[in-house]
């Protein structure tokens, strides 16, 4: 049987409990009540995403950036407020907001050093 698409997204993270503040702050997240120990899971559709402390052997202090080659984006329905709110508080943009194919778009890193990109097209 083939693989029928993405259906659960996590990333590694240094500092679990200010990650997830990141993401509900600035990305208006919600916490799920179901998800493992040493993860938080978003209420997100269609894919749960959530972050998790490393696993075993993983040392991500060592990364210049972790995810390299990985494309992550997230939908949301205010790209320009969420871009202007972490600009203001000075969080790094990776590039700038455009109108293209899939919207108001724009890429920032969050407090891992991920390249999350935003787009507002459905």
């Amino acid at each position: 049987m083939p693989a029928t698409g993405p259906d659960f997204i996590s990333l590694q993270v240094r500092d679990r409990d200010a990650s997830q503040a990141f993401y509900e702050q600035y990305l208006g997240l919600v916490r799920s009540q179901a998800g493992p120990p040493r993860a938080v899971v978003f209420e997100t559709r269609p894919i749960a995403f959530a972050l998790r402390d490393p696993l075993p052997g993983t040392d991500l202090a060592s990364l210049a950036q972790p995810g390299i080659g990985l494309a992550l984006w997230l939908h949301a329905t205010d790209v320009q407020a969420i871009h202007d709110a972490l600009a203001t508080d000075g969080h790094t943009i990776v590039s700038a907001p455009i109108d293209g194919p899939f919207g108001r778009t724009f890429t920032f890193a969050d407090p891992d050093g991920y390249h999350i990109t935003l787009h507002d097209r459905t």
